[in-house]
């Protein structure tokens, strides 16, 4: 194998090892918040905690790199879901179960990037640049098969769903924003 072989590997071996992370993270802050134990994420992870350090110094960078990659896999699911799925309205019920476990992670957010009130502007600008006309997309597309009202704006129902899961963890165990969000969607539906 030549060095630059070896490079190239070395680096694709990288990128899995902090896609590896970034998921074993997201999964670990739905449960724990982003306060838990990072031994916990690195093994879900299956690496060490050296190779968590290496990628995310602080718990911030961790935390924030989560946000970027969930924005992005939000990002990504929708022109899939169109493609994979029966019909528009179920691509955007699935889409809108993404963004509800991705907004489940990004609680606590602000409280690990509290000192650095630029950057997390620049998350919320990335977060409606990125999710807003994915979400425009898939509602076009359902408004054109004659499965919602004409009158449901992106912003309006990325805004809802993110009222509706606002301060879920702190709300008794018994609530769970997903069936509420069900209700709303129905709520979407063209009923002529």
């Amino acid at each position: 194998m030549s060095a630059g072989e070896s490079a190239t590997a070395k680096r694709a071996d990288a990128r899995r090892n902090e896609k590896a992370l970034l998921d074993a993270a997201a999964a670990v802050f739905v449960t724990d918040g982003v306060d838990a134990p990072v031994r916990r994420i690195a093994a879900e992870a299956g690496v060490g905690m050296g190779t968590i350090y290496r990628h995310f110094p602080t718990r911030a960078d961790l935390v924030v790199a989560v946000y970027r990659h969930q924005v992005d896999a939000c990002a990504e699911a929708g022109p899939a879901l169109l493609a994979a799925e029966e019909s528009p309205f179920e691509a955007l019920r699935r889409w809108v179960d993404l963004f509800v476990d991705f907004l489940v992670t990004k609680h606590g957010l602000a409280a690990a990037t509290r000192n650095d009130p630029e950057g997390f502007g620049a998350l919320h600008g990335l977060f409606l640049d990125r999710l807003l006309p994915v979400l425009d997309e898939i509602l076009a597309a359902a408004r054109a098969a004659g499965e919602v009202k004409v009158d449901v704006p992106a912003l309006q129902l990325l805004r809802a769903i993110g009222d509706v899961c606002a301060g879920a963890e702190r709300v008794d165990s018994g609530y769970d924003p997903k069936i509420t969000i069900g209700l709303l969607l129905d709520g979407c539906r063209y009923s002529g």
